[in-house]
């Protein structure tokens, strides 16, 4: 087996003690193993399980994990630890069960985030947990790779975002430099719509 492509970053805004551990998969065979582990509640299992295609970008993923480690840290979560409610602090309401439903693992997932906030010292051994415990391909954590597993659809549907002008008229420019600019263009208005939506849901 191959050790995980694991990203450790430490951000201002966690304890000094913490930091994010981020890895990513696709072609991922035991969704359904995975999924009965946290629905067991299972301690080793204590990660957020993310349908990668319903991530936009590296700073989609962080926002969910400031909301939901400040939730944490000023005693506001409203599910059982950190891991599941950045799951739930993906979503644009406060419905949990939503929240899961759209974002978290299912039996069918074949694209996957894994997420778990611990010292950056647990680093090796997260990778270890993971190579054993994931049946997929590792991939990079960036935004490169995300665009590549993202459902820009699926996303404007989940976040209740009508395409823009500009993104309905790519197709017509597939194939050239311009339609690959207008597509930049459209995931960057697109990730300050959902950064918007979750910062705004985070204050309620």
């Amino acid at each position: 087996m191959v050790m995980p492509k694991l990203r450790t970053l430490s951000l201002a805004h966690l304890p000094s003690d913490l930091a994010v551990h981020l890895a990513l998969f696709e072609d991922l065979q035991n969704s359904r193993f995975l999924r009965k582990q946290l629905l067991e509640g299972n301690s080793d299992f204590e990660h957020a399980f993310v349908d990668a295609r319903t991530i936009l970008s590296e700073a989609h993923v962080l926002a969910a994990v400031f909301r939901a480690v400040n939730d944490m840290a000023n005693g506001r979560m409203k599910s059982r630890n950190v891991h599941s409610e950045i799951v739930f602090a993906m979503n644009s309401n406060n419905n949990i069960a939503e929240s899961f439903r759209k974002f978290g693992i299912s039996d069918q997932t074949r694209k996957l985030l894994v997420i778990k906030i611990a010292s950056a010292d647990y680093a090796e051994a997260i990778a270890q947990q993971l190579e054993w415990a994931v049946e997929g391909r590792s991939l990079d954590f960036d935004d490169a790779t995300l665009s590549l597993l993202s459902d820009m659809t699926e996303i404007r549907k989940t976040y209740k975002l009508n395409a823009t002008p500009k993104s309905k008229a790519i197709d017509i420019s597939e194939d050239g430099g311009q339609g690959q600019m207008d597509r930049n263009e459209e995931r960057s208005e697109l990730e300050v719509a959902i950064l918007g939506l979750i910062a705004l849901r985070g204050a309620t």
